[in-house]
C-alpha cells in the first residue's frame, strides 16, 4: 500500500468512526425526546439517523477493500470496489428520499396529520440539535471526501445532509404543529425528498463514471499537457488519454522525440515524463509513456 493509499484509508476510517459514534448518540437523544415529547416525526428521524450507521459501515468496508494490494487475479488493484459501494450507498440514499416523500404525500392525502398529538418543546430542542450536528458532520465528511477523492465518503456525507434536511422538516413540522398548522410537517417532507433524490442521482452518476473509464476532463488534460511539454526533449504530444479508475487516474500519452536520438536517450525523456506526472499528480496511479520518432528539419 502506497503512502497515498494509506492516507486514503486512514482518513476514511477516522471520519467513519466519528460518524458512527455521532449517529448512535444522536439517535438515542432523538428517540428519547420523540417518545417523551410525543413526536412521531422525531422518532422517525431517530430511526433514519440509526440507519446511517449501516451506510457508514459500508463506507469502511468499501474503502478498506479498495485499498488492497494488486494480486494475480486483480493485477490493476481493487480501487473500483469503492465505486461499487458508492452506487449501493446512492441507492440507499435514494430509498431514504423516496420513503420520506411517500410518507409526506400519504399524510397529506389521508389527513392523518390532524390526529397527531401536539409535540412538546423537547422535540423542538432535539430537532435543532440534530440539524446543527448533522450539518457539521456533512461538512466534516465532505471535506475529507474531497481531500482523498472518495465517492463512498462523499455519499456518506450526503447521508448526513439528508438527515439534517430531515431534521429541518421535523423541526418545521413540530413548530407549525404547535402553532396550529400540522399540515406543514408532511409538506416539508415532500420538499426534502426532492433534494435527497437529487443528491443520490449525482453520487450514482459519479460512481458510474468511475466504472466506465470516463476521462478526467479537459481541465486535468490541460494541466497534464503543460507538465509533459515542460520536460526537456519532448517535441510534441501526439496522444493523451485519461481514464478514471475508482478514486485513481490512469494516463496514457504518446510523445514525439528526435528520431535521430539513441533508444537510451529517448527512454530517458519518457522516464522523466512518467516521473513528472506521477509525482505532480497524486491522483495518478500509473502513467504509460510511448515515444514516437520525429524528423528534425535542418535549415
Amino acid at each position: 500500500m502506497t503512502v497515498t493509499d494509506n492516507l486514503h484509508v486512514k482518513t476514511a476510517n477516522r471520519v467513519s468512526v466519528v460518524s458512527i459514534i455521532v449517529n448512535v448518540f444522536l439517535s438515542a437523544v432523538k428517540l428519547a425526546a420523540g417518545i417523551l415529547a410525543h413526536s412521531a416525526a422525531l422518532v422517525s428521524d431517530a430511526v433514519h439517523s440509526l440507519s446511517d450507521v449501516l451506510s457508514t459501515a459500508a463506507v469502511i468496508a468499501g474503502v478498506n477493500l479498495s485499498a488492497r494490494k494488486a494480486d494475480e487475479g486483480h493485477q490493476y488493484g481493487h480501487e473500483r470496489i469503492e465505486s461499487i459501494f458508492s452506487i449501493l450507498l446512492s441507492v440507499l440514499l435514494f430509498a431514504t428520499g423516496v420513503s420520506i416523500g411517500i410518507a409526506g404525500v400519504q399524510a397529506v392525502i389521508s389527513g392523518s396529520y390532524r390526529e397527531a398529538v401536539m409535540p412538546g418543546v423537547a422535540a423542538l430542542a432535539a430537532a435543532l440539535l440534530s440539524i446543527a450536528v448533522k450539518e457539521w458532520m456533512y461538512h466534516y465528511t465532505i471535506h475529507a471526501a474531497k481531500s482523498i477523492r472518495s465517492t463512498a465518503l462523499k455519499a456518506d456525507a450526503w447521508h448526513h445532509r439528508s438527515d439534517a434536511l430531515s431534521s429541518v422538516g421535523s423541526f418545521a413540522g413540530i413548530l407549525l404543529a404547535r402553532l396550529g398548522f400540522p399540515i406543514f410537517d408532511p409538506i416539508a417532507s415532500v420538499i426534502i425528498c426532492v433534494f435527497i433524490i437529487k443528491a443520490a442521482y449525482d453520487i450514482f452518476k459519479e460512481a458510474t463514471d468511475e466504472l466506465v473509464d470516463k476521462s478526467a476532463g479537459e481541465e486535468v488534460g490541460e494541466r497534464l499537457k503543460a507538465a509533459i511539454m515542460a520536460q526537456d526533449g519532448v517535441m510534441s504530444i501526439d496522444s493523451l488519454k485519461t481514464r478514471i479508475f475508482g478514486a485513481k487516474l490512469y494516463v496514457d500519452v504518446e510523445i514525439g522525440c528526435n528520431g535521430e536520438w539513441t533508444l537510451y536517450r529517448a527512454h530517458s525523456v519518457a522516464e522523466n515524463v512518467h516521473d513528472s506526472i506521477e509525482n505532480s499528480f497524486p491522483e495518478v496511479k500509473h502513467c504509460m509513456v510511448h515515444v514516437n520518432p520525429k524528423s528534425v528539419s535542418v535549415n
